[in-house]
């Protein structure tokens, strides 16, 4: 076979499982976009559209079940599109979200279509929001399963992808230490814009654009003098439950 000949590769695959519509562009709009602008192929599994309990405005407009659901479908739709990525829909109802067999399973042929090099999700805390560790747990309880060769189901077999914990909105009472920071800064523009797409929860946008900058000023700080990062730098943090595989330490 001559090198033209040669199959081409496969493109990595991030696989990002969220509890509501809103939640992947806040907490991991920038991941998204870096991993999209690499040509990297990003799937977001989104649980439920938020209707209930991050929907305030609209309820306050008057506006009925379905007409939420469809608005937050469309946003969502609109912010993945955004950020380069495909969003599946699960509508299995929030607030509360149920950890069910049949959501997990459902998770399971995901992992196993998509294949997914990287995970990102909730993390296992947040008092405020039942609905983010019962995704967490879908998320982590899938991954394995998917991994098993004995479980039932189509699609071949995973492997052990890293999974990464995004920000929850109340860091400190939710146990996030920030171990990963992740500069975000030539996709900021491309996360801002699908920020905008969320009009129901625009109260949002100044916050998490704050956040980012934050962020970005503790990257700087442990990246060290050298770098040559922009006086504004933009960055979103990361924790990590299952060790790093290195060859060297760096």
């Amino acid at each position: 076979m001559t090198h033209a000949d040669a199959p081409a590769a496969v493109p990595r695959s991030t696989l990002v499982v969220t509890a509501h519509a809103g939640d992947f562009v806040w907490r991991a709009g920038g991941a998204i976009a870096l991993a999209a602008s690499r040509g990297e192929k990003v799937t977001i599994a989104c649980l439920t559209f938020g209707e209930r309990g991050e929907s305030a405005k609209a309820w306050r407009e008057g506006r009925k079940l379905d007409e939420i659901k469809a608005m937050r479908r469309e946003e969502a739709e609109r912010a993945a599109a955004a950020l380069g990525a495909e969003v599946l829909f699960f509508d299995a109802g929030d607030y509360p979200l149920l950890a069910t067999p049949e959501l997990t399973d459902r998770l399971v042929g995901v992992y196993r279509a998509t294949q997914p090099d990287v995970v990102l999700t909730h993390p296992a805390e947040d008092p405020y929001n039942g609905d983010h560790p019962a995704a967490h747990r879908m998320a982590l309880e899938a991954r394995v399963l998917a991994q098993a060769i004995g479980y039932p189901g189509q699609g071949e077999i995973i492997g052990a992808p890293p999974v990464f914990f995004f920000e929850p909105h109340q860091p400190e009472m939710s146990g996030f230490r920030p171990e990963v920071l992740l500069d975000i800064t030539e996709v900021w523009e491309t996360k801002r814009e699908a920020m905008e797409c969320l009009g129901a929860q625009r109260h949002l946008w100044d916050y998490y654009t704050d956040l980012a900058v934050r962020r970005g000023v503790q990257l700087k700080r442990n990246a060290g003098p050298n770098l040559g990062l922009p006086h504004t730098t933009m960055a979103e943090a990361f924790m990590r439950p299952y060790p790093q595989i290195a060859k060297e330490l760096a």
